[in-house]
């Protein structure tokens, strides 16, 4: 698995000059996503809905609406009709 893009722009676009703080989103080879965010697990994790869990290597992760907002345009869309794979 590679990176292959970073989806929206990179944290310096975005204001940071200092690199202390550099939430990223990017698309894989394999067409998922890796994002670098701050670890919010022991924070958010009872405030999940029931049907929702997370798994030992898991972790819930939160970036700014920046840049998710930024990545929005980047983002591949799936074909009309056709589902995530879950």
């Amino acid at each position: 698995m590679k990176i292959v893009r970073r989806l929206g722009l990179s944290p310096r676009e975005r204001g940071s000059l200092s690199n202390a703080t550099c939430p990223d989103i990017f698309e894989l080879s394999d067409g998922s996503f890796a994002v670098i965010g701050t670890d919010r697990t022991s924070e958010l994790i009872s405030q999940l809905p029931a049907d929702a869990a997370v798994a030992d290597h898991e972790r819930i992760v939160v970036i700014d609406r920046e840049t998710l907002v930024a990545a929005r345009r980047d983002i591949p869309r799936l074909p009309r009709g056709r589902q995530s794979p879950e």
